[in-house]
C-alpha cells in the first residue's frame, strides 16, 4: 500500500532542513537526464555548499548579492 501525497508531504515538511534539501536535490534529479553537465553542476553546487559549511566563503544576502551584481553592469 503506497502511502498518500498528502501524507507523505507533511512527513517531509516536518523534516529538518538538510533532510528536506536533500530529497529536493533527489526529486529534481529525477526530472533530468543525467548528463555529463548536470553531473558536473552538481559537484560544483556541492563544492560550493561544502565551502560554506567549512567556513571558507560567507553567505551574502540575496538582496546584497544582486545589488551586487547590477553595481558591476551599470
Amino acid at each position: 500500500m503506497t502511502t498518500p501525497v498528502h501524507d507523505l508531504a507533511a512527513e517531509v515538511l516536518d523534516l529538518p532542513s538538510e533532510d528536506r534539501a536533500r530529497i529536493l536535490e533527489l526529486l529534481i534529479a529525477s526530472f533530468e537526464p543525467k548528463s555529463d553537465a548536470q553531473k558536473a553542476w552538481m559537484a560544483l553546487a556541492a563544492s560550493r555548499r561544502q565551502d560554506v559549511r567549512d567556513g571558507k566563503v560567507a553567505m551574502v544576502p540575496g538582496d546584497e548579492a544582486l545589488a551586487r551584481v547590477r553595481a558591476r553592469i551599470a
